[in-house]
């Protein structure tokens, strides 16, 4: 007992007691807090498909079957992603009014960004897909607009034109305007590809690349920015513009020489 009591009033003995306080109280918030904090995430993500699920029944399986397989009137939806599901009901192209039609065209939309956010959360479910993008990925803070040109000249500009205006394909499709589209949306775009357009991931146009397209089109889009030669006759292009040069321009000229050579013959006979 006199060694024990001994001990205890060892200098260190207080700094070894709150040493192993600290120890147990740092093992017990391991142990417990962040299995809580876990199980409440899993929870809230359970919830959020379970109500994405009854959204899809009322709203998509009719198209797309059930569990997303996909039927005669609707692609599968296993393995699209969230960010497909973001863009498509996001822009209003789906649900789709008809089956008929070349393409399903971009209209009002009718669920709330929290609804599509289920959605996504339920079709993401049924297998890994592309995310729903950071506004990070697609914001134009650092993004090098003259690359983005180059770019979307490159990848982009045969379908959608120079400014992305859009443009006409085949068999009554077309590549669709550009102009106010939400840069999340076209982020989207790039990554899944939706109907008539190729899919652009990461191994083809990095995040940085779709980052600098998107400040591209912002750029050429924006109210601030002016054509260099004037009248851009809407964007649509060298076939335009040139068109439009051989038609007026040359036409002034041959009904300025019609006139020249009517006056002419005119004084002659005077």
């Amino acid at each position: 007992m006199k060694k024990l009591s001994a001990r205890r009033r060892h200098p260190l003995a207080a700094v070894v007691v709150l040493l192993l306080a600290l120890a147990c109280t740092g093992g017990l918030y391991v142990a417990f807090a962040p299995a809580d904090k876990a199980q409440a995430e899993t929870t809230a993500q359970s919830l959020t498909i379970d109500e994405g699920k009854k959204l899809y029944a009322v709203g998509c399986a009719s198209c797309h079957g059930t569990g997303g397989a996909g039927t005669t009137d609707g692609p599968s939806l296993v393995g699209v992603g969230a960010a497909a599901v973001d863009f498509q009901v996001g822009t209003g192209r789906m649900p789709a009014a008809t089956s008929q039609g070349a393409q399903v065209p971009k209209k009002k939309v009718i669920y709330t960004q929290a609804q599509i956010d289920q959605l996504a959360a339920y079709i993401a479910s049924l297998g890994a897909g592309p995310t729903v993008p950071t506004e990070a990925q697609y914001g134009p803070e650092g993004a090098d607009i003259a690359k983005g040109g180059d770019l979307f000249r490159t990848n982009c500009a045969q379908c959608h034109n120079f400014t992305g205006k859009g443009g006409a394909l085949t068999n009554g499709k077309y590549a669709p305007t550009l102009e106010d589209v939400d840069p999340k949306h076209i982020y989207e775009a790039m990554q899944t590809g939706p109907q008539n357009m190729p899919s652009f991931p990461d191994t083809t146009l990095t995040e940085k690349n779709k980052q600098d397209i998107i400040a591209y089109l912002d750029e050429v889009n924006s109210d601030d920015s002016e054509s260099p030669g004037g009248l851009e006759l809407g964007g649509l292009g060298p076939v335009s513009e040139g068109l439009f040069g051989w038609i007026f321009g040359l036409g002034g000229l041959i009904a300025v020489a019609v006139w020249v050579a009517a006056r002419t013959a005119k004084a002659k006979k005077s």
